[in-house]
């Protein structure tokens, strides 16, 4: 039987190797833990077949044959990733994956959406922190030349690592409500603060069998490649769950983000909006 597709996606710095170690402690689940070329390989298919001269020649007289062949070679490439995943459910990670929500769901329309968040001004800092005890080393695309504030304009830039998820996120209150329900939101601080609580709830979305976690005795999965990124992602796993440093950001930068998304506090944080009125 194929296993259930769960997706693991969200926000840089928001608890996707801590979401997929605590889904891996689940004896129903399949994860590996590290990001997954799954969801770029799919993409990069419908990027080549779509301006692929053969196909697009059939597509007048024989569209409907043409696109069930393309449709199932896609479906075929997507469950046989994990050909010989045993378990109930099978966890892929990939930022991507809510970007392409709804090209996983025409493939596989069961698939499960799992989506990492975090407090935005939190996860600015994390970056930044970890910028500044990798400083020697610069950014992938080469923002360590900026200063702090002119970091924070580019890291929350459309096609960024802070903004090009939170237009994914945006977007999603534009999806058919059968799409919102195959998604599933968690804050990265209730995976803190109440471990066995959250991923008991998830579990259950998950349509998995009751599990409690220990959060004190956390079984590692493989180490996930932190150079790719040049240090500045770190994706450490632990035996155990603790709080990370909380960061303290400049007035300056912090009332940026606060009044640039409002509607990310709105949504996914109302209570920390109730307390700054």
């Amino acid at each position: 039987m194929r296993p259930n597709f769960i997706g693991v996606t969200g926000l840089p710095r928001a608890g996707s190797t801590l979401l997929c170690q605590l889904l891996a402690q689940h004896p129903e689940i399949h994860c590996e833990g590290r990001s997954s070329p799954l969801c770029n390989t799919l993409l990069g298919i419908r990027r080549m077949i779509s301006d692929d001269s053969f196909f697009l020649s059939q597509l007048d007289n024989a569209f409907d044959s043409s696109y069930a062949h393309l449709t199932a070679a896609m479906q075929g490439f997507l469950h046989g990733w994990y050909h010989d995943c045993g378990k109930k459910a099978v966890v892929d990670k990939n930022r991507a994956w809510l970007h392409a929500i709804e090209l996983l769901l025409h493939l596989e329309p069961e698939a499960k959406l799992v989506v990492c968040l975090r407090d935005l001004g939190q996860i600015y800092g994390s970056i930044e922190a970890q910028h500044q005890r990798t400083i020697l080393v610069d950014f992938i695309d080469h923002l360590g030349d900026y200063d702090r504030m002119g970091r924070a304009d580019m890291l929350f830039g459309k096609d960024k690592a802070i903004g090009a998820p939170l237009i994914s996120l945006q977007a999603v209150l534009d999806l058919p409500k059968k799409v919102q329900e195959r998604l599933y939101f968690v804050r990265f601080e209730d995976m803190l603060e109440q471990p066995a609580v959250c991923m008991s709830h998830i579990y259950a979305w998950l349509g998995l069998s009751p599990h409690v976690i220990d959060p004190e005795q956390l079984s590692i999965g493989i180490q996930e490649s932190d150079s790719h990124y040049r240090m500045k992602y770190s994706h450490r796993q632990s035996g155990r769950i603790s709080a990370p440093t909380r960061h303290e950001l400049p007035p300056r930068i912090q009332a940026q983000i606060d009044s640039a998304y409002a509607w990310y506090t709105q949504l996914y944080y109302p209570q920390k909006k109730s307390q700054a009125v």
